[in-house]
Parts: C-alpha cells; structure tokens; sequence
C-alpha cells in the first residue's frame, strides 16, 4: 500500500525563460486547496502588472487527485496542459505551477507556445525542493478521563501524532497515523475497554 506522496518543500525561486522577445516567468508553489491557488493567482497578477496571459496547472490530493489546467487566453491546449504534464512527469500533487507571459510582439505558434510553457513549468520544478510526506488518516478517540493512561501509553508505543485534544471529564484527543498503520490503530484502540474511535 502506497502512503507516500511526493511535493514541494516551499514555493520555488522565480525563474525566467525567454523566446523571441516573450519572457516567461515560472513558478511553484505547495497548495492544499484552491483557496491557496486563488490567492497566489491574484499575487501574481498584482506582481506582474501588464502580463498577458497567467497559465496554470495545479493537482491536489493523494487518493482522489483533483486537477485543473487553464489556458488563460492562449490556444487551447497550449499552455495549461504543457504546464500539468511537468506536473505529472516529476510526480508531484498539492502543487500549483504558474507561468506568466509577457507578449515579446512575435508570435510563438501552438508548437512554441507548447515548448516554452513545458520549459518553464519544468524549470520552476527543477528550482524545487522536492520533499516525502506521508499519506496520514486522522481519528478522534472518546474515552472517559479515567482512562486516560491507557489511551496516552496505545499513543506513545505506536508512535501516534496528537493533532487536537479535549481534556476534561470526558475527553476526546484527535490523532493522525500513516495509512499502513490505520488499520492496526484502530484494532488496538476497539480492543481497549470503554473507548470509541472514529475515523474522521
């Protein structure tokens, strides 16, 4: 079972590509929503005032991969595809990978447009750290205060990360596991006396 994904550690340096007279200028960043996308798009279009075309290509997910890539103006297929396929061949997700064009006044055609969007958007990803990240699954555990002890040593053994907690008279903590361990947490903690686990 897979429970790794590979992304980017930060957003990437700006990079600059140029072909006959139009500069491109790429760049990555780690997202996990499209919230994130939006408001990075709307950075760039404040940063590069007077750019023609604002092409993208983002994925988000690791089970259910959500994806999206936008021509923004240029020919179909052209930019946002060329974009997504770097994406994909450096096997990426939650990753947003933007390239702003600013016109040179020569006129690329589909197949130079094609080359320079790719040549960026590979660019931007080679300036990237690319970094490992496990697939975790999140629960929430119900018990009764008394049985704190228990459920504190289950997390401390098996190495469980506490994400929130509620300590009171009847107390819920929230815990992430990787998703080879999820099965086995679960086992562990419906096999314990008066304490509920979830998936959440």
């Amino acid at each position: 079972m897979k429970d790794t994904y590979n992304t980017i550690a930060s957003p990437s340096p700006v990079i600059l590509y140029k072909e006959k007279n139009s500069k491109f200028f790429g760049y990555a960043f780690p997202v996990t929503t499209e919230a994130e996308v939006k408001s990075h798009l709307e950075q760039l279009r404040k940063q590069h005032f007077g750019a023609v075309h604002f092409c993208y290509a983002f994925q988000l997910g690791t089970d259910t991969i959500q994806y999206r890539a936008n021509d923004d103006g240029e020919p179909s297929n052209s930019a946002g595809m060329p974009i997504y396929g770097q994406i994909q061949s450096f096997d990426v997700t939650n990753i947003l990978v933007v390239v702003v064009r600013f016109f040179g006044g020569v006129k690329l055609g589909v197949g130079g447009l094609i080359s320079a969007y790719r040549i960026a958007a590979q660019m931007a990803l080679e300036e990237s750290e690319i970094i490992e990240k496990t697939i975790d699954v999140h629960f929430l555990i119900s018990f009764d205060y008394k049985n704190m002890n228990k459920v504190m040593r289950v997390i401390k053994e098996k190495n469980l990360d506490i994400i929130a907690q509620k300590m009171e008279e009847s107390c819920q903590i929230e815990i992430a596991t990787r998703k080879k361990n999820a099965e086995n947490t679960v086992d562990i903690f419906s096999n314990l006396f008066e304490i509920e686990i979830q998936k959440i």
